[in-house]
This record gives C-alpha cells, structure tokens and sequence, in this order.
C-alpha cells in the first residue's frame, strides 16, 4: 500500500496531475466539486498515472477538502 499527498486544484481546463517535486501531487481537475464529482474525476485521473484500477485508490482523508491522502493499494496482493 502506497499514501501519497495530493493537492486538488478544480476547474481546470484539462484533467491532469503531475508531480510537485517534494513528495506531493498537484490534480488539475474539470470537475466542480459538487456531489463528488471532483473526487470521481481524481480517482481515474490518479488510476490512470499509477496504471492501477479505480478499485485500488480510496481516499484516506480529505473528503471534502482541497488537499487529500490517497492510498493507493497493491492489486493482487
């Protein structure tokens, strides 16, 4: 299992993430957070940059704030 710090930034133009440098993520995400739009929308974006399934991503705090911990669980294990 792997936690990794990400910092949301909605209302993008684009989806993407990309890394800050110092450990965390940066998400750029179209999504408004309303009804957990913006959280459905960084699970697949996060899903896909690791190569995972959306299964395996859960957020482990942060729900309903701008900067979040994801853990990121091993398929298969």
């Amino acid at each position: 299992m792997t936690v990794i710090r990400v910092r949301v930034k909605p209302y993008a133009k684009a989806s993407a993430i990309e890394d800050a440098g110092d450990g965390t993520f940066v998400a750029y995400l179209k999504a408004r957070p309303v009804e957990g739009k913006a959280n459905d929308e960084l699970i697949a974006l996060v899903a896909r940059h690791f190569g995972c399934s959306k299964a395996a991503i859960s957020i482990k705090s942060g729900q309903s704030t701008r900067t979040k911990l994801l853990k990121i669980a091993r398929e298969g294990a």
